[in-house]
């Protein structure tokens, strides 16, 4: 049924039991699995209305930290994957759009599903940090399982 499951994840609670989850359907299926995680680009600096380019140096160590991190939380999920006995590559991107991120590494991976968890905000809390899940949901053609 389900091939290649695409696990976008951040190091964090939610990320944690979107792998334990996807590894345990993927071990059952037979499917591989790539690990995607996206690291923020560097905010424009804005001095008096304008905004002004940032050293290089600034930047490269910017860029290391990103690198760095998406890593550390791959390499995790890698070790848990490969434990299991579960095919897995790591990818990440930088980018400012999460969700369009998650998306296209979808299709390009040729993903045939998306594991990703939620916090279940609703009301206020909703729209004020609105929801990347649901955000992926209705921009998606691949399927998706939401864990809570």
């Amino acid at each position: 049924m389900f091939e290649h499951i695409l696990v976008p994840v951040d190091g964090g609670d939610l990320s944690d039991k979107c792998i334990e989850h996807s590894i345990g359907l993927a071990k059952m299926l037979g499917a591989s699995i790539t690990g995607f995680t996206v690291e923020p680009p560097l905010p424009p600096l804005v001095v008096e209305q304008m905004a002004v380019p940032y050293y290089v140096e600034t930047s490269k160590e910017h860029q290391e930290r990103c690198e760095a991190h998406a890593r550390e939380v791959l390499k995790a999920f890698a070790d848990r994957a490969v434990a299991a006995g579960v095919p897995f590559d790591g990818q990440f991107m930088v980018s400012d759009n999460v969700q369009q991120a998650i998306v296209d590494i979808a299709q390009r991976q040729k993903c045939d599903l998306i594991v990703m968890a939620t916090h279940g905000r609703h009301g206020l809390d909703a729209l004020i940090n609105g929801s990347l899940t649901k955000s992926v949901l209705s921009h998606s053609q691949v399927p998706l399982l939401v864990l809570h």
